[in-house]
């Protein structure tokens, strides 16, 4: 009866974590970041004057940037994730159940590049801090910031509906 019961609490607990969307176990169901964020048009403006357009999922209220892109295995090219606050702040990041390395591009207001912080190491609980405050965080596949020219002098172009 004991092992009976303990298959039960089991099943249960599984059927409980794939139910939960902070668990992470929705990627595994089939449900991944089109279900859980909107997307749009995002224009960055590199060092160069170049206009490179990246389709980004929208983190725009605290369960969304709490989830980010936790649990992702891989990000198509020329796709990120947008991170967006109303007011500006020292904002921090790490990538904790975040498997995949990041590029991290910190904006201000108008959009212009604040910092950028290269290649964040998956799984990793250590802070990585903006260097004044912004109100925005674009994170990118690693090594895409250095193949792209997006540094300081670049420019994050956004128009939300």
């Amino acid at each position: 009866m004991t092992r009976q019961l303990l298959l039960t609490f089991l099943a249960l607990a599984t059927l409980g974590a794939a139910c939960d969307p902070e668990s992470g176990a929705e990627e595994e169901a089939g449900t991944g970041l089109d279900a859980l964020f909107d997307k749009d048009e995002l224009v960055i403006v590199n060092d160069n004057g170049e206009r490179l357009s990246f389709q980004v999922y929208l983190a725009v209220d605290v369960r969304r940037q709490r989830r980010g892109l936790m649990f992702v295995r891989e990000l198509p090219e020329m796709s990120g994730m947008l991170f967006v606050y109303e007011r500006a702040g020292m904002l921090s990041m790490w990538m904790k159940n975040t498997y995949i390395p990041l590029d991290l591009v910190f904006a201000r207001a108008d959009g212009s590049v604040s910092s950028v912080i290269h290649n964040t190491r998956p799984l990793s609980l250590d802070s990585q801090a903006s260097v004044e405050p912004v109100n925005f965080v674009l994170e990118l596949n690693a090594g895409t910031a250095r193949r792209l020219k997006i540094g300081e002098r670049s420019r994050l172009l956004w128009n939300p509906d």
